[in-house]
């Protein structure tokens, strides 16, 4: 006769099968997610690791895309990412998520720029080169819904964000959607006009620094280790002292800059440095909204998943509300870790 385990019994065996103390996160190269690189160098990472008895290894991914992959697929316990892509890949293949650290929102860094027309409307007809189905694609759709326009209205054409640069400068390509800082070489160019930016839908293309969701139930100490870590190096890199300007320096290098481009692109990023103002974000009804408008973008362009009947077939969960399956929660937006930074508890 097989033996019955309690519910109860079989969860707690289940959670317990997920402690452990050796993690690895992975991040990749973007002006919001440098911090952790410098983080790592500099052994704050470590510092707080100690603190709580743990081990995190912090593993760069050249290719951004592929990092994501290598998360849902378990290769990683954490992972770096825009909110969307949070929402199409490890929510949308069924890895339970959590939104740990909201770090930052683009506020300029994204931008949509036409050769020659000064006028988003004057995008109507053209064939527009993007890395397709990817924030640049939804800021284009957001952009042209501002002016009465749809996708109908024009070509998308995927471009590699490798050829972006290059491909601007032939005859043919006439309009571009990017981000820094490829978008600010393409600026320098002649003609070049930036029609539409992010800074018109701020708060809508964020960073975070993802989580597997069983693993931060099971291994608490994990979310407070890196969300600890993270606070320490905002307040290294804050301000316009010598020490802060040191570390924006090494992170400029790191991300193959000089400290004038860095700063050109944090200019054009509105960072979190204290808890307080993520928690402002992270609890808003603003939050919950956005996140529908991404869900609604992502479904039309088919990217959550075969056979999804809706737009709300995969639930996303914010202090505010959930949009969404509220039975198929798989994409969670948690403020408990940053409250905990706010309140000075980590």
């Amino acid at each position: 006769m097989k033996r019955l385990i309690p519910l109860f019994l079989s969860l707690a065996l289940s959670t317990n099968a997920l402690a452990k103390e050796d993690f690895k996160i992975c991040w990749s190269i973007y002006v919001g997610w440098m911090p952790w690189a410098y983080g790592a160098e500099q052994g704050i990472v470590k510092k707080w690791a100690d603190k709580y008895d743990i081990n995190i290894e912090v593993v760069q991914i050249n290719d951004y895309i592929e990092s994501i992959n290598q998360y849902t697929t378990g290769g990683f316990d954490a992972c770096t990412m825009t909110n969307m892509d949070a929402l199409t890949i490890p929510a949308a293949g069924g890895v339970d998520s959590t939104a740990l650290v909201v770090g930052d929102f683009s506020n300029g860094n994204d931008g949509v720029v036409l050769k020659g027309k000064k006028a988003l409307k004057d995008i109507k007809g053209q064939r527009v080169n993007l890395v397709e189905l990817s924030v640049s694609h939804y800021l284009l759709a957001r952009g042209l819904e501002s002016v009465g326009l749809s996708e109908r209205d024009i070509q998308v054409v995927n471009t590699s964000d490798a050829d972006m640069v290059s491909v601007f400068t032939t005859d043919d390509v006439t309009a571009v959607t990017t981000w820094k800082p490829l978008l600010s070489e393409i600026m320098a160019m002649p003609e070049s006009n930036l029609v539409f930016d992010s800074s018109q839908i701020p708060g809508e293309i964020i960073d975070l620094l993802v989580i597997n969701t069983e693993t931060l139930k099971a291994n608490p100490r994990l979310g407070k280790a890196l969300t600890g870590a993270w606070y320490e190096i905002m307040a290294s890199m804050k301000g316009s002292d010598k020490m802060a300007e040191q570390a924006r320096t090494k992170m400029a290098r790191a991300a193959g800059t000089d400290l004038a481009g860095f700063t050109s692109q944090l200019d054009s990023t509105e960072m979190f440095y204290e808890p307080a103002d993520a928690l402002e974000l992270t609890n808003s009804q603003k939050l919950l909204q956005t996140m529908q408008n991404v869900a609604e973008f992502s479904f039309d362009h088919g990217l959550l998943g075969e056979g999804a009947p809706d737009a709300g077939v995969i639930g996303i969960e914010t202090p505010a509300g959930v949009y969404g399956d509220k039975g198929n929660i798989k994409l969670r937006f948690d403020s408990t870790y940053m409250q905990m930074a706010s309140d000075g508890k980590l």
